[in-house]
């Protein structure tokens, strides 16, 4: 049975974190990232299941998983949202090798560590700090699966994001938005 008393509190708290990364995205010129982040959230495979699931600070997949041990919202989540790392998971050419991390291109590594920030404001509340996206990444490194590349990027935004806050951090990543489009010229 959905737990419908939590629609509203699901809505209002997906709805903040879209809002945030949509205007963090918009602060580092990743317009249209930010207006199209996370939509598959309001769509019914996802949305009545973080009804459901809905515990109000953390995300509602770590509850479903914890039942079922996956979560189908996720899944299809993931796969949606090129800002995931799971997105960018696949087979490479040499089967033999398994599954590996592919490079994500710096745009998304950049939405992606909008959607740490995002997500760590609201579940935290007060008690975020801007080293917050580092520790929850810090205690889940292990097993997450990334490209060598994107590792490094995401590890030295979010360093840089815990010694020099969000100002700096995001002058930067204008800087190398543009150097990314534009080459050496910049």
């Amino acid at each position: 049975m959905i737990k419908f008393q939590n629609a509203g509190k699901h809505f209002r708290t997906i709805t903040e974190h879209k809002l945030l990364v949509m205007k963090y995205c918009f602060q580092v010129g990743l317009y249209r990232q930010g207006l199209l982040h996370d939509l598959s959230k309001y769509g019914a495979e996802e949305f009545l299941s973080g009804v459901y699931y809905y515990q109000g600070n953390r995300s509602p997949h770590a509850a479903a998983r914890e039942i079922h041990g996956f979560s189908k919202a996720w899944l299809h989540h993931k796969g949606r949202n090129k800002h995931h790392f799971e997105y960018w998971i696949d087979y490479t050419v040499n089967k033999e090798d398994g599954l590996v991390g592919h490079k994500m291109p710096v745009n998304y590594v950049i939405e992606m560590v909008m959607d740490r920030i995002a997500a760590s404001k609201v579940y935290k509340g007060k008690e975020y700090t801007d080293r917050s996206p580092l520790e929850y990444y810090e205690r889940e490194k292990r097993y997450i699966l990334l490209h060598p590349e994107t590792r490094a990027l995401l590890e030295r935004l979010l360093h840089m994001l815990a010694r020099k806050g969000e100002k700096r951090t995001f002058a930067y990543i204008r800087w190398l938005l543009r150097k990314e489009r534009f080459g050496n010229e910049t």
